[in-house]
């Protein structure tokens, strides 16, 4: 029973920093059609951008991490401006190859600037563990999943009641009616994507703390994925709902079934979830006509 309780709360634990890379998939694709594919790759170039910061410039730890989620937001905005923008208009693969060639291009670009060898990532706070019942959590794990939370909350607020965030929604329903409500919708897509590069680094850096950091954490960006499906490729409560499911499911395979397993588990998620909803816990089933 206390090796179940372990499990859940270190899948829980990891399943919101899951949801916070789903969220990012899905403001992406709300506002732009277009499926993220790099997103991996830009929350490992964010972790590494904070750790160059915090170790090479000696900079102190939050204000590195301040620092690298600007520096993820302009990325972000840059690949809009400089690769999505141009292909408005164009047929739908054409963004979502782009992502793919995005992907390798941020691999190569972080093995010529910081080599391919594990690092080390500083922790944020003091490495005690804490105590929830008979389970035991690191504290910067803890951490990661609160402000996960956090982030997951300023965000519901930030569509329901700033500007932006309602312009972002109007958007995501229609460019066209948007457009003729005089929104500019190409300054949404950069925001959009701006938001979503800058919360991929900070789940890139939680999960530095968590593995060590290295070109391969860009591969952890994949369980994000099935978490999307799960929930609703539309939905943002349905990216928290899929992020914590996956983390919950993947730690329990791993605990009572083999570590093996656990690698799978999301991708078996994934299949089961469009083989019996295809559109998702919180999605809408659509009928197109041919």
């Amino acid at each position: 029973m206390e090796a179940a309780l372990q499990y859940v709360a270190t899948g829980l634990m990891v399943g919101g920093i899951y949801a916070l890379v789903a969220l990012g998939i899905v403001l992406i694709y709300k506002a732009t059609g277009v499926f993220n594919f790099a997103i991996g790759n830009m929350m490992m170039v964010g972790a590494f951008v904070c750790w160059s910061f915090m170790v090479q410039f000696g900079l102190e730890p939050w204000l590195s991490l301040a620092l690298a989620i600007g520096v993820g937001a302009l990325l972000g905005w840059l690949v809009n401006q400089l690769t999505m923008r141009p292909l408005i208009g164009q047929p739908v693969l054409a963004p979502v190859m782009v992502t793919l060639a995005l992907a390798y291009f941020f691999d190569g670009l972080a093995i010529l600037i910081w080599g391919g060898s594990i690092r080390n990532f500083p922790d944020f706070l003091p490495g005690e563990r804490i105590h929830l019942g008979p389970a035991t959590i690191s504290s910067n794990l803890m951490w990661a999943f609160l402000i996960a939370i956090l982030v997951f909350g300023i965000l519901v607020l930030f569509f329901q009641k700033s500007r932006t965030g309602l312009a972002m929604r109007a958007t995501a329903e229609s460019h066209l009616v948007a457009r003729a409500r005089g929104i500019n919708v190409e300054r949404i897509f950069g925001i959009t994507w701006a938001i979503s590069a800058a919360m991929a680094t900070l789940c890139g850096v939680f999960l530095a703390t968590r593995m060590g950091l290295e070109i391969t954490i860009s591969m952890v960006g994949l369980k994000a994925f099935p978490a999307v499906i799960f929930g609703g490729m539309e939905s943002v409560l349905g990216a928290m709902v899929g992020g914590l499911t996956v983390g919950l499911l993947e730690n329990l395979a791993g605990g009572f079934i083999s570590t093996w397993f656990m690698e799978v588990t999301p991708y078996i998620v994934l299949l089961l979830v469009l083989i019996i909803r295809p559109q998702g816990l919180f999605g809408e089933k659509r009928i197109e006509r041919i």
